[in-house]
């Protein structure tokens, strides 16, 4: 059945409204899928943060235009998934890629990320990227590093200064 044009004007407002409140999109055909498949998607989608919304496409590009998003034209082509990142900004791109390596037929068009358009190649480099705790890691290691080559010298000075005052102290009471 037809939607009504109030039907479509509200979905419009919740996708705009869903856009606006959203760090990173992806754009993607997750039609392939069977219902188990996508039920299971939904599921880990909801225990990341991961909204999953479907859309004819005309109303789609209503609602990303109303957001204020970028959209390159003649990208979206099929049926269109938008994968909305409220959590981990990357956590949408991530969650495709690791879709995509169990069902090869889903497609990823391109996404939003920081209001600046993602071509399909981008969102791929961007889900290799390692997370916000992973970098964080790296760098109080990087940190650390040196931090503890330089304790490890001075304690090694220390022990030098012990080692060499036992031996005269030795040699005076023999």
């Amino acid at each position: 059945m037809a939607k009504t044009k109030a039907e479509k004007e509200a979905e419009v407002r919740e996708v705009t409204a869903g856009l606006k409140d959203v760090k990173s999109v992806v754009f993607a055909d997750l039609s392939s899928l069977k219902v188990n498949e996508s039920n299971e998607l939904r599921h880990r989608a909801r225990e990341q943060e991961i909204g999953i919304r479907v859309s004819k496409k005309s109303l789609l590009r209503l609602a990303v235009k109303k957001a204020g998003l970028p959209l390159e034209e003649g990208e979206l082509q099929g049926s269109v998934s938008l994968l909305l990142g409220h959590g981990d900004e990357l956590g949408p791109a991530r969650l495709f890629k690791e879709l995509k390596k169990r069902h090869k037929d889903t497609a990823v068009f391109g996404g939003v990320l920081e209001s600046r358009w993602l071509s399909s190649a981008e969102v791929q480099a961007v889900a290799d990227l390692p997370s916000k705790d992973e970098l964080i890691a790296k760098v109080v290691g990087s940190v650390r590093a040196p931090l503890s080559g330089l304790v490890g010298v001075l304690q090694g000075n220390l022990r030098g200064l012990i080692t060499a005052l036992n031996a005269i102290k030795d040699s005076k009471s023999a």
